[in-house]
């Protein structure tokens, strides 16, 4: 008895899915679903950073603008049925038309279809391999088809696979991993040599698609036994099960190493940490069956939604790691770097002040900002974007500016022979070099040799005065007399020591 393959696109239609249930409540989703074309696909990102989505029903791509996570311009025409689609090395796009039996190649700079290759077989996934050629899967033929990307055209005879192939992905090691949902296992293939690999890997239930982890190991979504395959792709053994939701059809890996599936039967997102392989978290909520996800480089995640033709926008959390300077004056203007994850339209408060010239990178990994005016003392940084909040407690100290001072001692006017003196008090002046301005009431120490003459505070001039009569024989046995200060905080700066000498002049 022989099995009837479905064509891919009768999957996609009336694949038998479990009863909805109710999803957690949405505390991660950051920006409203995408409107695109009916029964959306696959995604992929091109160079300019938008985002191409195949539309399966109405056989076109929908353009959509990450800067702004809406669609732009008009659909592009292509074959029937697009599915999972991705981007060569040289910027084009490579679109496998399931029920046409053809790869629309599209220019990515202008948006339009410049060659349209001859497959058969039922194309479903294309992906790239490090030749700078793309692999494209063929569901009701079980092979893998090779394409040149220079000439646009196919290379040899196709690679025989398992049972109904779907996704593919490479490995560091230049070995792709095809899933081959009927057979329930993953063909390795020798990208090198375009050969098979020993024998297919044994996965769970309909593997769908497949991502590689930072780590290299392969990441395989089984779409009914609802759980991903780890495979270590140095041995090409599973080495981790892991459950997810319902009926994960897609998988991706984001920058910070995290793999996420999309689960077409819970509705949601499951998040994996591929150094623990643990699911992390609680799933969130997305459109009416998700079937495909990428990550942006700067972390937001993209969804395509099947039933609800829409692409959902995920945008995590930030999460802080450090703040570089960590300390700065509180008359603010330090310029500091702080560095994270999803990032991406963050606002800054130091101390609970906003603060100015905030920019993000491309990667959503760091801000620079300025620091606002503050308190002395410790202040928490505190981080904000449209998904959530997270803050670095005390992570910036605020600390006095530090003021210079210069301390000005008057000649003592005496005379030795007789001893006389012509003016009774020895005076000191203090001024703040940033300011310009008088300090007043701080301390003056009048001394001559090692003997203290004595101590003044200043007055609203900055002059501090000591009597003159009563200390004369010192002065004039040690040639003069030297004044210090020894430095102060006050509430708006912390002031540096300064000293001076006074001679004795005889008028």
């Amino acid at each position: 008895m022989t099995t009837q393959v479905q064509p891919l696109q009768e999957l996609l239609r009336t694949a038998a899915l479990p009863a909805q249930t109710a999803s957690p409540a949405p505390t991660i989703l950051a920006i409203p679903p995408i409107p695109v074309g009916a029964q959306p696909v696959g995604l992929a990102f091109i160079p300019s950073g938008d985002l191409y989505v195949a539309n399966n029903g109405p056989d076109n791509v929908s353009v959509i603008s990450t800067a702004t996570d809406t669609v732009v311009g008009a659909p592009i025409p292509v074959g029937g049925n697009p599915a999972w689609l991705t981007v060569a090395p040289n910027g084009n796009a490579y679109v496998p038309n399931n029920t046409s039996g053809t790869v629309s190649v599209i220019n990515t700079a202008t948006n339009t279809v410049i060659a349209t290759i001859p497959l058969g077989g039922g194309p479903a996934a294309a992906a790239v391999i490090p030749s700078g050629n793309i692999y494209v899967t063929n569901f009701s033929a079980n092979t893998v088809t090779v394409i040149d990307t220079t000439t646009n055209t196919v290379v040899g005879v196709p690679i025989p696979v398992g049972s109904g192939p779907v996704g593919a992905a490479v490995a560091p090691n230049g070995k792709a991993y095809v899933c081959n949902r009927f057979s329930n296992n993953v063909t390795v293939i020798d990208t090198t040599t375009n050969t098979v690999v020993g024998v297919p890997i044994p996965v769970g239930a309909q593997p769908n698609f497949v991502a590689i982890g930072p780590n290299g190991n392969a990441y395989v979504a089984n779409i009914t036994s609802n759980d991903v395959s780890v495979i270590d792709t140095t041995t090409d053994l599973v080495i981790a099960t892991i459950p997810v939701g319902t009926n994960p059809w897609g998988i991706a890996v984001g920058p910070n190493g995290d793999a996420y599936t999309a689960n077409r039967g819970s509705n949601d997102v499951t998040v994996i940490d591929t150094v623990t392989n643990t699911v992390v978290g609680t799933p969130i909520p997305v459109g009416t069956q998700p079937i495909a996800l990428v990550v942006a480089v700067n972390g937001k995640i993209y969804v395509t939604n099947f039933v609800s033709n829409d692409v959902s926008v995920i945008q995590l959390p930030p999460k802080l790691t450090s703040i570089t300077p960590t300390q700065g004056p509180t008359t603010g203007g330090t310029v500091v770097t702080i560095t994270g994850e999803n990032l991406t339209g963050a606002s800054v408060t130091i101390g609970g002040n906003p603060a100015t010239g905030v920019s993000v990178n491309a990667a959503g990994t760091q801000i620079t900002a300025t620091t606002p005016p503050g308190v002395a003392g410790a202040a928490t940084v505190t981080v904000i974007t449209s998904s959530g909040g997270a803050s670095l407690v005390n992570g910036f100290t605020y600390v006095l500016p530090v003021h210079g001072t210069s301390l000005t001692a008057t000649p003592a006017l005496a005379k030795l022979f007789p001893p006389h003196v012509y003016f009774p008090f020895l005076t000191a002046t203090l001024t703040d070099q940033v300011t310009g301005l008088p300090v007043a009431g701080q301390p003056i120490t009048f001394t001559a040799g090692s003997h203290v003459l004595g101590t003044a505070l200043t007055d609203a001039q900055g002059v501090a005065r000591v009597n003159e009569t009563l200390t004369l024989t010192l002065i004039l046995l040690n040639g003069g007399y030297d004044v210090s200060f020894a430095g102060a905080t006050t509430p708006s700066a912390t002031l540096s020591p300064s000293s001076d000498h006074a001679e004795v002049i005889e008028p």
